[in-house]
């Protein structure tokens, strides 16, 4: 299976898994720590969604973007449109939300930065160094043979 592929494959599964880890969470769980993990996992989760979508992307690229759209998300609660539309839609709490959190904020980046640094340590392990200075991908140029050529 090609790098790229394998890699969208393991994306795919992690986030189907992460679904009913996420649904156990929010359904099973009180409490402000539970609020708090949920939206981590909220985050981590949207963050597996982008990097399927662009899997070469830098770990903190994903970061930044998955940590973008949970805020966008975040802030758009504030329009009191999310609230409503749970009243006729009762999964879209789930996805949208209802009420902004400013502490959410900080769960969605704490979720996306540990997405990231799992992503990091698996891709290192699978042998993708993903711009180390040494990579072809880091812009580096490969060293050169001492000057001139070698005499006979």
């Amino acid at each position: 299976m090609p790098p790229v592929r394998g890699r969208r494959v393991a994306l795919v599964v992690a986030a189907v898994l992460m679904v009913p880890a996420g649904l156990l969470v929010a359904r099973g769980l009180d409490g402000p720590a539970a609020a708090f993990a949920g939206d981590a996992l909220y985050a981590a989760l949207i963050y597996v969604v982008v990097a399927a979508v662009s899997v070469r992307a830098r770990s903190a690229v994903v970061a930044a973007v998955a940590t973008a759209i949970c805020a966008a998300i975040e802030a758009f609660q504030l329009t009191g449109i999310p609230a409503a539309l749970a009243q006729s839609v009762p999964a879209a709490a789930l996805v949208l939300g209802t009420t902004f959190q400013w502490t959410d904020l900080l769960a969605y980046l704490l979720g996306a930065v540990s997405a990231a640094l799992v992503d990091a340590v698996t891709r290192r392990a699978a042998g993708s160094s993903r711009g180390a200075p040494n990579s072809p991908s880091s812009g580096a140029r490969p060293p050169h043979p001492p000057g001139g050529t070698p005499s006979r």
